[in-house]
């Protein structure tokens, strides 16, 4: 099991940025996958953007197509971080904000970090 605690929510107006960190409880080069997923109220879960370490295909990332060009996943060796930056935001990206990691079949998930895109 892997531990996860997401930090960087907020408030920020429309057009703003904003940083979210997640601390993951082991090295983050031996997890498979991580990913920032969020829910708006009244709304199902849904992926934001996703890191894969295939073994044979290498790495590969993703994003949903809301926020392609927006947003930048990213992961710190040093820190054991997985980082989600998020420029020129959006009210519809008003949301609770997921940290998740695969790793040996087991998935996790963080508390959720509240961001409010609103003026």
């Amino acid at each position: 099991q892997v531990e996860l605690v997401e930090s960087g929510g907020g408030l920020v107006q429309p057009g703003g940025s904003l940083r979210l960190s997640c601390v993951v409880s082991r090295s983050i080069t031996d997890i498979y996958a991580v990913a920032w997923y969020r829910q708006a109220p009244g709304n199902q879960r849904e992926l934001v953007a996703r890191i894969i370490n295939g073994i044979s295909t290498g790495r590969s990332t993703t994003y949903r197509d809301s926020v392609k060009g927006r947003f930048t996943i990213s992961t710190d060796a040093d820190k054991n971080t997985i980082d989600l930056q998020m420029n020129s935001l959006k009210a519809e990206d008003t949301a609770v904000y997921y940290c998740n990691a695969v790793h040996g079949g087991s998935v996790s998930w963080g508390q959720g970090t509240q961001v409010t895109v609103s003026s």
